[in-house]
């Protein structure tokens, strides 16, 4: 009996130590054992630092380095022969393959069009997307439907939306690569589905 009263005096005493860390506010600092990881110098782009020999704050990248989420191969990674004599023609059959299939790219590829191109392209890649309707940008980007972009290889589509023209900002930084290219290929199949 006496094992069990103390057994719930534990239990209790437990319960209520846990709830009365759930939710508290306090106006004391946090306590930071290790502060220089807390309070570190930051520099503006640009801007000048005695720190390095140079006087640069901006880095080169370390020669003969890559970055991890850079993709070595030009023709999945920048839409580029590997020659570099023009642009894929095609989506690489690498990227259809780790997509699981050109059905599971596209479906991909409808989902990332509608986040980060629908505001400006529309639905259905007319070019009369929201941001367009009212009046943000100046001149409004052109149809997918023209036989210009619609003769463009797959490869210079992929570099486009990589690196940018003239008002559409480079979108490398936000959309991995195989996202991308599932962009392309719902493209391609706007393309056909609108096609006049």
């Amino acid at each position: 009996m006496k094992q069990l009263v103390l057994l719930v005096l534990v239990i209790a005493s437990a319960s209520s130590t846990i709830a009365g860390c759930r939710g508290q506010t306090s106006a004391e600092p946090p306590i930071h054992p290790l502060r220089n990881m807390f309070d570190q110098d930051r520099y503006d782009p640009q801007a000048a630092s005695a720190f390095f020999a140079d006087g640069r704050t901006m880095r080169a990248p370390v020669a003969n380095t890559v970055p991890r989420e850079r993709v070595v191969d030009p023709e999945v990674g920048q839409g580029r022969l590997a020659d570099d004599s023009g642009y894929t023609l095609q989506i690489p059959t690498s990227v259809v393959e780790q997509a699981g299939g050109m059905e599971k790219l596209v479906t991909r590829g409808h989902e990332r069009y509608d986040v980060y191109c629908t505001p400006c392209h529309d639905g259905t890649g007319a070019g009369k997307g929201m941001v367009i309707e009212r009046g943000q940008f100046n001149p409004a980007p052109p149809t997918f439907h023209q036989s210009r972009l619609q003769q463009m290889p797959d490869g210079q589509l992929f570099a486009t939306i990589s690196n940018g023209v003239r008002m559409m900002p480079a979108y490398a930084p936000q959309i991995p690569v195989q996202d991308r290219w599932a962009i392309v290929s719902y493209v391609r199949a706007l393309q056909l589905s609108q096609g006049e």
